[in-house]
């Protein structure tokens, strides 16, 4: 079967609670994809976003893990959750955003190159195989390509900046390099293939994945034992029981999400401002970016002439960082994933981000309604009994 069963949803009485959305990749609720491909990937554990970038089958990361709060969570990629109001899926893998149009799209902005230029994005391990690495290496010398590099986890490792006395350790989710020719040596001096290349300017890329509540244990032990029990069926029976990708499956911490990233990005942002960097783009899945709303004060989005946008009253026309919005599309592609795409692409900076974050919404948040302050509205509220001629005014 190619195509999607059916959707689940509509007749399913639990539908408002949390749910695996993606398991090994495909969708599990409320779509359920029942193509051999996902089949093939849920008995095997096959990652297909990693076996993509590599080339080689690749199992999930979380499927080998001896740590018992890992394996819990093996093969699953989205979780399904209303806590924005309408359902959606927050990516709690920062592997399942390994999508090479995505990649392309983020290349090109950040180097700046040109749509007639074709580049060339390799994931850092692949290099280690003769044949790639040659091809990588003779695309240096065609002027109409340009070739880079990039390393992440589990692809080559991170990359970041060490610990120093007045500044903490960081470590960026995926660094990507442009490989160039060199200008102080050439093949016909060193006569080595390879040795007449050089590195040219790095860019970071952000992803923000979803810390969630409670633990996915129950579901991932109830379809791994439906799949052993029903190895021909299974999307099928998952159809008609749509339950088992919820099973105590709980929503995502949204306060969280927020704490833990803006110091890291606004961090970021400032750090690559360098010559030897072309800056920062921070990824988030569009309910990540609705869930940070209140915390940014609900800030005026303006839309460029180029399409991108720009937050409260900044107009730069040339920035340096920026970020990308996506969502997981509702229906899997014929055979494969679902498929990525773009909501929104916004240029910003550290400056602006902490304006609306420190600024903004703080005075929101003390203003509440009108002009009152709130905190000072609800202590009168909690003293008015004990404190009887309290002045309410």
């Amino acid at each position: 079967m190619t195509h999607p069963i059916h959707d689940v949803s509509a007749s399913y009485a639990n539908a408002s609670r949390p749910h695996v959305s993606e398991w090994f990749g495909h969708r599990v609720f409320p779509i359920v994809s029942g193509s051999s491909e996902a089949l093939f990937d849920q008995v095997n554990h096959r990652c297909p976003f990693l076996t993509k970038a590599l080339g080689t089958s690749q199992r999930c990361v979380k499927s080998d893990e001896t740590r018992a709060d890992r394996r819990n969570s093996a093969g699953v990629c989205t979780i399904s959750s209303v806590s924005n109001g309408p359902r959606q899926d927050w990516l709690v893998c920062p592997f399942r955003a390994l999508d090479d149009d995505l990649l392309e799209e983020m290349v090109r902005r950040l180097f700046s190159v040109d749509n007639a230029c074709t580049v060339l994005i390799q994931a850092a391990p692949v290099l280690e195989n003769p044949e790639t690495r040659d091809r990588t290496l003779a695309s240096l010398s065609d002027p109409h390509v340009r070739t880079f590099v990039y390393f992440q986890g589990k692809l080559g490792g991170e990359i970041g900046l060490p610990k120093t006395f007045a500044s903490p350790a960081v470590s960026f989710d995926v660094t990507v390099v442009e490989i160039i020719q060199s200008e102080t040596q050439s093949l016909i001096e060193t006569g080595i293939p390879g040795e007449n290349i050089a590195l040219g300017k790095y860019g970071v890329i952000e992803l923000q994945t979803t810390d969630t509540h409670g633990s996915y244990k129950e579901t991932v032990n109830g379809l791994t034992n439906a799949l052993s029990l029903h190895p021909n069926e299974f999307h099928a029976q998952l159809a008609n029981n749509p339950q088992w990708a919820g099973n105590k499956v709980e929503g995502p911490n949204v306060s969280n999400v927020f704490k833990r990233t803006f110091y890291q990005v606004t961090f970021k942002f400032q750090a690559t401002k360098r010559p030897s960097s072309v800056g920062c783009i921070l990824v988030l899945p569009k309910p990540v970016w609705d869930s940070w709303q209140p915390f940014l004060g609900a800030p005026t989005v303006t839309q460029m002439d180029d399409g991108t946008y720009r937050l409260l009253d900044d107009e730069t026309t040339d920035p340096r960082d920026w970020i990308y919005v996506f969502d997981v599309g509702a229906h899997p592609s014929v055979g494969g994933p679902a498929p990525l795409a773009v909501d929104m692409v916004l240029g910003t900076n550290a400056a602006t981000l902490s304006k609306a974050a420190l600024d903004i919404a703080p005075r929101k948040a003390v203003e509440g309604q009108g002009a009152n302050d709130a905190v000072k509205a609800v202590l009168l509220k909690r003293l008015r009994t004990n404190l009887p001629g309290l002045d309410r005014s």
